[in-house]
């Protein structure tokens, strides 16, 4: 699929500090309808971060985020709620409830978030959502049954319910071996090919990002640095770009 040239977020000279430590310096980047923008980055250097302030669980200390064509830090209650279903969050750690099944975890999103559902309507939205991930036959199991990797489709799954616009991905591959990190990745470019999701996709794994990236944007000293796509960013010799490729690949 190819990227359109309306851009969903737009960040614009964004700055956040914890203290003494400067997490973000500046940051400035457009993530177009339909694209997979891969942020890439060292522990600590504020992915995450990011990703909070871009669906408003962060305030940033300057700066401006647009998403969906509403400035995120102008938006309060409703209206904030309103753009957050819009944008799904998949969680590093999949934050399954370990108390209820697969059907109720998947049940859950839907009718917090959507009245007036049938019975039926929520069963075939369980359904689907399931089999779009491959897993329909884990739908009575309890989360505890499942592999990590299971456990990190029923989460995707989850937030594909609401059938968000935007997905984000918290270090998606994080814990899983080669197989298992391949068949995310793989579902994560599925995932924008049947939803037209935009997605960015925080990592520091450089299969992942060269797997699901349209565009790497590397997290340097606080600021995109390089953006590109894998091969333009990897291609630069400064020392930070490539001692982060050599960890990945040659160590």
């Amino acid at each position: 699929m190819t990227p359109s040239t309306e851009a969903v977020i737009t960040i614009r000279g964004l700055r956040k500090s914890f203290g003494d430590l400067h997490v973000l310096r500046n940051v400035d980047l457009d993530v177009y309808r339909s694209e997979n923008v891969v942020v890439l980055g060292r522990s600590g250097t504020g992915k995450s971060v990011l990703i909070k302030i871009i669906v408003g669980l962060l305030k940033p200390d300057a700066g401006r985020v647009v998403v969906l064509d509403k400035d995120v830090e102008q938006l309060r209650g409703p209206d904030l709620d309103a753009l957050r279903r819009q944008v799904g969050f998949s969680f590093q750690s999949s934050a399954l409830y370990d108390s209820m099944s697969i059907r109720e975890n998947l049940e859950f999103p839907l009718v917090r978030n959507v009245r007036n559902l049938s019975r039926a309507d929520i069963n075939r939205a369980v359904e689907e959502a399931l089999d779009d991930v491959g897993l329909s036959q884990t739908i009575n199991q309890m989360p505890s049954e499942l592999s990590g990797g299971q456990r990190k489709r029923i989460g995707i799954a989850r937030t594909l319910i609401l059938k968000p616009e935007i997905m984000l991905y918290d270090e998606p591959t994080a814990g899983l071996d080669p197989i298992t990190s391949i068949e995310i990745n793989n579902l994560i470019n599925e995932v924008r090919e049947r939803y037209k999701a935009t997605s960015i996709i925080i990592t520091h794994d450089l299969t992942c990002a060269k797997t699901t990236g349209d565009r790497v944007a590397m997290l340097l000293d606080g600021k995109f640095e390089r953006v590109g796509t894998f091969d333009e960013v990897f291609a630069d010799p400064d020392e930070r770009v490539q001692q982060f490729y050599n960890y990945n690949f040659v160590n």
